[in-house]
């Protein structure tokens, strides 16, 4: 049972993600709250897999109660669900462990797709928040591009393999069944893309992974 901590200001938004999580036998949402500093308690309350988190929230906003929580609670992972009201949120977000972003807008298919990679040790990256991610984060798409592409020259093939399926959203498991390895192998691979990367996290070597156009592999 993937267990998850469910965050929003709005009760109607809150319902209305329960009710998409409770389509899920296997997710089940332990607590809610509607303020970013009751988040943080809870998380460290029910330790949860997953925590589900707007951006806007009173007393503490959703990117500081990320960051505390990746601070405090490593083991939860976060998705952040958001508007792109204001778009220098994603940076900072990024820097601060977020393991994936949703759109609120968007297929509800998605919420159910994030919270099952997230609880594996994936990132997840809605197609939409994919390309804007990108796009707020690259002053100079063309420049990036090359620059990623540079980065990666010091991985080896299956490691590109490995870091085109993180790219895609997919979880250790899923990409220890589409490369036929074990799942214990992925996790030294991505271990590995991490550190001769530079990067801190899954969702930062997804974006890498999009810029240089590897994700395509997925």
């Amino acid at each position: 049972m993937i267990r998850v901590v469910l965050a929003d200001d709005e009760s109607v938004v809150r319902a209305g993600v329960r009710m998409i999580l409770a389509a899920d036998p296997g997710i089940e949402v332990v607590a809610e709250a509607g303020d970013g500093r009751t988040l943080v308690e809870l998380v460290r309350g029910h330790r949860p897999d997953v925590a589900l988190v707007d951006i806007r929230m009173p007393d503490l906003d959703g990117l500081a109660a990320t960051a505390e929580i990746r601070r405090a609670v490593p083991g939860t992972a976060v998705l952040i669900m958001t508007t792109f009201g204001r778009d220098s949120y994603i940076a900072r977000a990024l820097a601060d462990g977020a393991a994936g972003f949703l759109l609120k807008t968007g297929d509800p298919r998605e919420f159910l797709l994030a919270v099952r990679a997230a609880a594996e040790g994936g990132a997840y990256l809605s197609p939409k928040v994919a390309a804007r991610v990108i796009g707020e984060l690259a002053g100079d798409r063309l420049a990036r591009g090359t620059a990623a592409r540079e980065r990666i020259d010091v991985l080896t093939r299956r490691e590109r393999e490995v870091l085109g399926l993180v790219g895609a959203g997919l979880s250790n498991a899923e990409i220890a069944r589409r490369l036929h390895l074990v799942e214990g192998s992925v996790k030294t691979y991505v271990s590995t893309i991490l550190g001769r990367l530079g990067v801190r996290n899954r969702v930062q070597a997804a974006v890498l992974a999009h810029e240089a156009g590897l994700a395509d592999l997925g």
